[in-house]
């Protein structure tokens, strides 16, 4: 049987060569799991007794072409011995990856903001996500859906269920390699009631002092065109405090 022999130096040189390879494609490779965690506190006494609390989770984890988002966010404040604030939002959506620009989603929403006169709101959305640009630092997407909405007043404590549309956009600017400033906006309309309809938006500054801590400030802006009775038709927060990154 003829036998060919491959020369010591050679056999090296091809198993170096696929070991960094393969060093390569692990580092290339994006992290399955990505978590970071919002924390905001401030306190004030003497005069005026001020306590308000925000914190707030983001968890995306990666299995392509699926993508899955959990998020959570909380502001509570007290003035003295009176609750002056108290919102509760969380979330869960799932991504499927069309092509690396277009996905479809699904997505459930809750909401408690009892100074809004808002007990409860659930919401059950799907639709479809489109990255518009993405190069030179500069991100924008966009999306639309329906979803199917169940809400129920502090003030009556009546659940209205009812349909509606939602339009979002996101741009995300990139400052250096870590810090970055994005500003979205949504317009959420009730199929229903025309005059029912709301639009959020939201701006947010992230610079990192640390490779894991950064310092995060952000400012959002929620507008109800038909709020509860005797409430404003806007809310807004302006939240600063740490992101940490896992």
């Amino acid at each position: 049987m003829w036998q060919r022999r491959v020369a010591p130096g050679v056999l090296t040189g091809i198993v170096a060569a696929l070991a960094a390879f393969s060093g390569a494609s692990a580092q290339d490779a994006p992290e399955p799991v990505a978590v970071t965690v919002d924390l905001g506190f401030m306190n004030t006494a003497g005069n005026t007794e001020v306590t308000t609390v925000n914190a707030g989770n983001k968890l995306v984890y990666t299995a392509a072409p699926l993508v899955l988002t959990q998020t959570f966010g909380i502001v509570y404040g007290r003035t003295g011995d009176s609750t002056t604030t108290n919102q509760w939002k969380a979330g869960a959506r799932l991504d499927y990856q069309l092509t690396p620009r277009v996905s479809l989603f699904g997505q459930g929403r809750f909401e408690r903001n009892t100074f809004a006169g808002i007990a409860r709101r659930f919401e059950e959305a799907i639709g479809v996500a489109a990255v518009l640009l993405d190069a030179g630092g500069h991100k924008l997407t966009a999306e639309a859906g329906a979803s199917l909405n169940q809400q129920t007043s502090s003030i009556t404590d009546l659940t209205e269920s009812f349909t509606a549309g939602r339009a979002a956009t996101e741009y995300r600017r990139a400052l250096t390699e870590a810090a970055f400033f994005t500003l979205g906006g949504e317009f959420l309309p009730n199929f229903e009631t025309s005059e029912d309809y709301r639009i959020n938006g939201l701006a947010a500054l992230v610079a990192p002092i640390s490779r894991a801590i950064a310092l995060k400030a952000s400012y959002e802006v929620r507008f109800d065109n038909l709020p509860e009775p005797s409430f404003q038709k806007t809310d807004r927060i302006l939240t600063t405090g740490l992101q940490i990154v896992f």
